[in-house]
This record gives C-alpha cells, sequence and structure tokens, in this order.
C-alpha cells in the first residue's frame, strides 16, 4: 500500500564462541554497556575497555563468548582462570539498546556450561551489590554471595585492584555459582583486570 511503513525486522540473536573478526568490535560494546554505571563508578574506570591482547588470548583458549545480533557482536562475556576449581567472569557486557533481551543470561549460562563440562566446580565474579542489574540479576540466576571470611586470595587480589582504581569495596560484592563438577588437577592462570560486570 503507498506511503505504509515496512516493520522493523527483529534482529537473530545467537550465543557463540567469539571468532577473530569480532574482537576489534568490543571495545565499543564494553564502552556502550559502561555508560549504564555512570554515577556508580569512576569515569577513569567506565573508560576502561579490555586489551585487544586480552581478548586475543582470551579467543585462542576458548574463554571470550559473544551474544550476536544478525552477525554482529552486542554483548559478549570474558572469563579468567584465577584459581583452581573455579572460573571468573571477568567481564560481561551488552549494549543497552539490545538489553532486555536475555542475552545477559544466555551470556553466563554459556560460560556456566563452559565451566562444568570443563570440570570446575564454580563461576566467580565481582559486581555492585546495590545496583539493580549487577547483584540482583546474578542472584536470579542462582549465584550466592561469598561471605568475606571465604574469599580466596585470587578474589581479595580483585578487591584490593578494584579499589586501587578508583571503585568503592563498601559496594562491591563476590559472588559464586556452583556445580556438582569436579574440579580439575591443575590451572592455568592469567593476569588479571578486573572490572564491574555491567549488562544491559
Amino acid at each position: 500500500m503507498p506511503g505504509s511503513k515496512t516493520p522493523a525486522m527483529k534482529p537473530t540473536y545467537t550465543i557463540t564462541e567469539a571468532r577473530p573478526t569480532d574482537l576489534p568490535l568490543l571495545a565499543a560494546v564494553e564502552r556502550d554497556a559502561a555508560s549504564l554505571l555512570v554515577g556508580h563508578a569512576p569515569e577513569t574506570v567506565l573508560a576502561e575497555t579490555t586489551s585487544v591482547e586480552d581478548l586475543e588470548s582470551a579467543q585462542r583458549q576458548g574463554h571470550l563468548w559473544v551474544a550476536l545480533a544478525d552477525d554482529l557482536p552486542v554483548g559478549f562475556a570474558h572469563a579468567l582462570l584465577l584459581e583452581p576449581g573455579a572460573i571468573h567472569l571477568e567481564e560481561i557486557d551488552v549494549r543497552p539498546e539490545h538489553g532486555r533481551r536475555g542475552l545477559g543470561r544466555g551470556l553466563v549460562e554459556a560460560v556456566s556450561a563452559w565451566a562444568a563440562a570443563a570440570g570446575y566446580r564454580c563461576v566467580t565474579l565481582t559486581t555492585f551489590r546495590d545496583v539493580r542489574w549487577n547483584m540482583p540479576f546474578f542472584v536470579r540466576l542462582g549465584f550466592e554471595v561469598i561471605p568475606p571470611h571465604e574469599l580466596s586470595p585470587a578474589l581479595q587480589a580483585v578487591f584490593q585492584d578494584e579499589t586501587r582504581r578508583g571503585l568503592d569495596p563498601a559496594r562491591r560484592v563476590a559472588m559464586r555459582r556452583c556445580t556438582d563438577s569436579v574440579a580439575p588437577t591443575s590451572s592455568t592462570r592469567q593476569r588479571h583486570r578486573s572490572s564491574a560486570p555491567d549488562l544491559g
């Protein structure tokens, strides 16, 4: 009909392991997601992005997942092996305009499924306790707060790094979701660059 508008096509979303071609596009995703934390984190932290070198290393090791919208990355999850028995969710981001579509949940589940298949007992992370799409989001996915006296040396180091970079430790919390998997006998350790998981 003349003058009628064509309905906008909804993108097709896919959660998958990252490809080398995705890596140059992830910094923009990270910056967009960080905009949701304006007022909660220092500008210096919000301006941080994961280095290309760290992304390349994670992609080669199978520790990087992307949420694709029609084959373009609009979210990603980056995991690190910081200690035996657990994988640490270092970064999880979704572009705000693609939020509330299950992409954050899908990325968390992809990391958790990989961790269980690889024999890791738990997925850990640090996040804001008072931002509704941070700690409350992870609680809905089955994560529990780790009491301070149960923090591993690796997670204590994460908190120390966050505090050094200007995050308020009183607003931060460590969380974990554990499975019945048997922990591996050895773990690859990587350099840690802590940042706030932020979800759309």
